[in-house]
Formats: C-alpha cells, structure tokens, sequence
C-alpha cells in the first residue's frame, strides 16, 4: 500500500521510493521486501518499470504507478479487512490517506477498527474474569484496556471529521 502511495506522488527510483517511505513513516523498509513487491506490482501491471540511463552506471529503474495500480490502491485504502483491522500500522497506514477516501470509505475503515478494539476488550474481559486476575496481571489488563478504550474515544472524535464533505469531495 505505502508503496503504491508513494508511487502516486510521482515516478522513483527504488532506493528514492524507499527512502522516501521510511521518511514518511519511520518504518525501515529492506531491499529483500522492497524489490519483490515492485516485481509483484508490476506483473499485476500497477506499476511500470523503465530503465533510465546514467552516465558511466548501468541504467537504473524507474517506477511509475499506472491507472490500474491508482484503482488497487484505492481499493486497498478502503478495505481493512477482519483479520487485520487489530494491526496499528495497517489501520494508520489507511488513515493517513483519508484525503483519497469518501466519506462512506472512511467510516468504514473506522468501523471496522472500533470493531476490532470491541472484540478485544470483550476478550481481555472474558480471561480477566475466568483468570481472576490479580496482581501484575491485573494490572497489564487494566491497562491494555485503558489503551482500548482511549483509543476508541479517539475514534469516535475521528468519525466525527471523517464525516465532513470537505470542498475538494463535493466537487468530485
């Protein structure tokens, strides 16, 4: 997803792409994920791969986002499936892209992490009282659930905001 993202911005380099990624995000992205994925990308035709020349080096490649990766990045952004919606860089990595979203889209994507936080409250719920926490364990599971439910009423302010038509939408 941050790859086609970043790719959206305009064409790169690999080691541009990947730099410009771990500026963005702070997560460090190796060569050995990077390059297959382009691959990847590329057979599925998202993106395209052109060589450009340089003086004295072999060409390096340059990848461009094409109209089908513009649609496959869209639909990632606006899915957050089940499985994944409990993973905090999977769900920031879609609300960052809010601005490509409608309004329906992102509600949904909210949804389904306040959802997925329900799920898990209801679960630690269920063991601390089948566990009779005490202690130390009680006290990871107060605090786990504090997290959960904070992170719930920031949700709920960001439902709020998510909801506003903002003018670039009302024109689309």
């Amino acid at each position: 997803m941050l790859l086609l993202a970043r790719l959206a911005d305009g064409p790169s380099h690999g080691y541009e792409l990947r730099k410009r990624i771990e500026e963005r995000t702070g997560y460090a992205l190796s060569n050995n994920s990077l390059y297959p994925t382009l691959r990847r990308f590329s057979e599925a035709g998202a993106v395209t791969k052109s060589a450009e020349p340089q003086d004295g080096k072999p060409p390096r490649h340059v990848y461009a986002i094409t109209d089908v990766g513009r649609e496959l990045l869209h639909d990632m952004l606006a899915d957050l499936p089940q499985d994944l919606a409990l993973d905090e860089p999977e769900f920031l990595a879609r609300l960052g892209h809010f601005d490509w979203l409608t309004v329906e889209e992102r509600l949904r994507v909210l949804d389904a992490r306040y959802r997925a936080l329900k799920q898990r409250r209801d679960q630690l719920s269920v063991l601390s009282h089948r566990a009779n926490a005490t202690g130390w364990s009680r006290l990871v599971l107060a605090e786990v659930n504090r997290k959960i439910e904070s992170e719930q009423d920031w949700l709920d302010t960001l439902r709020a905001r998510a909801a506003q038509v903002s003018p670039e939408e009302e024109t689309r």
